[in-house]
């Protein structure tokens, strides 16, 4: 079986409308981007020494992209990790060794950047690319999940934590046991009951 020439590149200006289709497909429902966006994104990543945002040619047509970030393997380490975010192969290219090559790109830039590990991301739902990971030996260490602010905030309390996030709640609020918290929720149920 021939085998088409994967070439990996860093993004550039040009390539911004490919990366919103490539990207519409890894991101799903999220993306909800104004124009100009999307230029403003590739030339901020562009100008950051920590995040690269690359693009796979096969026969000279965008076929897939990756994000990677340099950042810590966790917020109580200084041991760096490069993050592989956003990887995402057109359908009608994979098995043409586009995402090998995004994925040696990574591990190129790891390496020239004297970082001993690589953490990607990719979606739960795509059994193929999670047997690409697994079939390179990347184990799955957590479930990213998203949803909207508004949606979470409708099934948060609507009281304050107990716990004091900043300096705006006094100590009365924070001192609160677990009870107190609980009887005040039943209460402001009962209430809202009533009223509806």
């Amino acid at each position: 079986m021939f085998r088409s020439a994967v070439t990996v590149r860093d993004a550039d200006l040009g390539d911004v409308e490919a990366l919103r289709f490539v990207m519409a497909g890894a991101a799903g429902p999220i993306v909800d981007e104004t124009p100009g966006e999307a230029d403003s994104a590739v030339a901020r990543i562009n100008a950051d020494p920590d995040q690269r945002l690359l693009v796979a040619l096969l026969d000279g047509q965008v076929a897939g992209a990756a994000h990677l970030v340099r950042a810590p393997v966790s917020p109580l380490q200084s041991a760096q990790a490069v993050h592989i975010l956003h990887l995402h192969v057109l359908d009608e290219c994979r098995r043409r060794g586009v995402g090998t090559a995004l994925m040696e790109a990574a591990v190129a830039w790891a390496e020239e950047k004297d970082t001993a590990h690589v953490v990607a991301a990719a979606n739960v739902g795509s059994r193929d690319a999670n047997r690409f990971m697994a079939r390179l030996g990347l184990s799955q260490l957590a479930v990213v999940r998203a949803a909207p602010v508004a949606a979470l905030r409708a099934k948060l309390p609507v009281e304050a934590p107990a716990v004091c996030l900043d300096n705006r709640i006094s100590n009365r609020q924070s001192t609160r046991t677990v009870g107190q918290v609980l009887a005040r929720r039943r209460s402001l149920r009962r209430a809202q009951t009533k009223t509806s």
